[in-house]
């Protein structure tokens, strides 16, 4: 596709603010300054001295911004060309803006902002997936009705792998399996008979053993590979929120509720991801899954990107491909194609444009509930604890994450896992039990609690 012809019709700058600027949402305001079609002159944070300094580390100066705290203070700062920092999205909703981006990652701030800004009129592009992941459906079918847009985003991996597969099966390609590589690789540095993973690293003598997949079983190298690098972690809660995304997007789901998440180097992608019958970990084809990028410190890495894995059917046109390089499976009948990239806020851009100039999200025009994201127990919880959501990961300490189908909210359901965030238990939960709706206590204003219930009275309704 040619991009400035899509982009063409544009007449003016589409104007955005964005939320939460931490790495998305920096990374989104430094790209704007480069953008010609993209303004970003407003940065929203918890405190406004946080985006203020965003707005200084992206090369604004002082003079080049303003600290608001009243809309009419922000709609003169905006007339005289500066850009805004603020505290709170009702100070800029005023403001001649055309989309919001809500890059927070706090489920229940994130709720508000999207709900205030659809009801101002406003597109969003949702960069926040522990919110998507409870609400997105409710705030899609919400936004559309006032003929505006909830849309994923380019430079985070749902859209992209949403784009990979809706193109995949436009092309008429058989999908047997699409994910993504997770966000660290695992670097094995033969020479020291280590492992490094995100800054931790940890011995693993006798991994030269496990290095090549060779004519072996997959299942078994899998299993050994996970042993051998037990030290680190091989499930992350990210990867399973953005694979829900996906799912309600697309009708893909995972065959494992926790998912494989195979530690693999990218020429055993196709193999792995394959099914059983083929010498696969796949209990069936059309499934969801993530795998742990294994190379060498000196070998390429997937960057945490997207691939789909795809049958191939005419052997002729497959043969000439695998001359080409693409990456093929031991049988030569599923091949891996990778988006190796995600560029966060540097891309965001071209799905913020659809959203403004053409309407269209990034994922389906109206997703639908596919399957929760929810906490189940490793440990006994007692009543009284606070399930807090910490870390870069945004994981709750004592749960591990997985995903089950889509249900409404009710006693002995679980809940989702963005819901359970930051709430206390009102009772004791047992290791090895999801939590349930009714094990957790939450405030009677829960926004994030008022939207999900809608999005269940929208797409679950009671039978009659």
């Amino acid at each position: 596709m040619n991009h400035e012809t899509h982009y063409a019709s544009v007449q003016r700058p589409v104007e955005t603010c964005v939320v939460g600027s931490g790495g998305f949402g920096r990374s989104f305001l430094a790209q704007a300054l480069r953008i010609p079609l993209v303004n970003c002159r407003v940065a929203i944070d918890r405190e406004a001295g946080i985006a203020a300094a965003a707005l200084r580390s992206i090369g604004l100066k002082d003079t080049q911004f303003a600290v608001c705290d009243t809309p009419a203070h922000a709609a003169q700062a905006w007339e005289r060309g500066l850009h805004i920092a603020a505290s709170d999205v009702s100070v800029v909703l005023g403001l001649p803006l055309d989309l919001l981006i809500e890059a927070t990652g706090h489920p229940e701030a994130g709720a508000r902002h999207a709900r205030l800004a659809i009801e101002a009129g406003l597109h969003v592009a949702m960069a926040s997936k522990e919110v998507d992941s409870v609400i997105g459906c409710e705030l899609a079918r919400r936004a559309q009705a006032k003929g505006r847009v909830v849309t994923p985003v380019d430079g985070d991996q749902p859209s992209l792998l949403i784009g990979l597969v809706t193109w995949a099966r436009t092309l008429g390609l058989e999908i047997v399996a699409a994910g993504k590589s997770s966000e660290y690789d695992f670097v094995f540095d033969a020479a020291s008979g280590q492992i490094d993973s995100n800054g931790n690293r940890i011995p693993a003598p006798g991994f030269d053993a496990f290095w090549t997949l060779g004519d072996g079983d997959v299942a078994a190298l899998a299993r050994a590979r996970a042993e051998a690098c037990a030290g680190l972690p091989q499930r992350a809660v990210p990867d399973l929120c953005e694979l829900l995304v996906v799912a309600n997007a697309t009708g893909l789901v995972p065959d494992r509720k926790d998912l494989h998440a195979p530690i693999a180097r990218i020429s055993e992608v196709p193999t792995m991801f394959a099914p059983r019958a083929a010498g696969g970990l796949l209990a069936r084809s059309g499934t969801l899954d993530v795998f742990h990028c294994l190379r060498a410190p000196q070998e390429i890495s997937l960057a945490g990107g997207v691939f789909v894995v795809v049958r191939c059917e005419d052997e002729e046109s497959w043969q000439l491909l695998a001359g080409k390089g693409h990456i093929m499976s031991r049988d030569r009948r599923h091949a891996m194609l990778p988006i190796p990239r995600h560029l966060l806020g540097l891309e965001a851009a071209t799905s913020v444009l659809d959203a403004v100039v053409h309407g269209r999200s990034s994922g389906a025009q109206q997703p639908h509930p596919v399957v929760d994201l929810v906490a189940r127990a490793t440990r006994t919880l007692s009543a009284g604890t606070r399930l807090e959501m910490g870390g870069h990961h945004h994981t709750i300490a004592g749960t591990a994450a997985e995903l089950l189908p889509a249900a409404a909210l009710g006693p002995g359901v679980p809940v989702p896992f963005y819901l359970a965030a930051n709430r206390k238990l009102v009772r004791d939960v047992a290791a090895g039990n999801a939590i349930c709706f009714d094990d957790i206590e939450i405030e009677s204003g829960s926004e994030l609690l008022a939207l999900r219930r809608a999005q269940d009275a929208a797409f679950f309704p009671p039978a009659r």
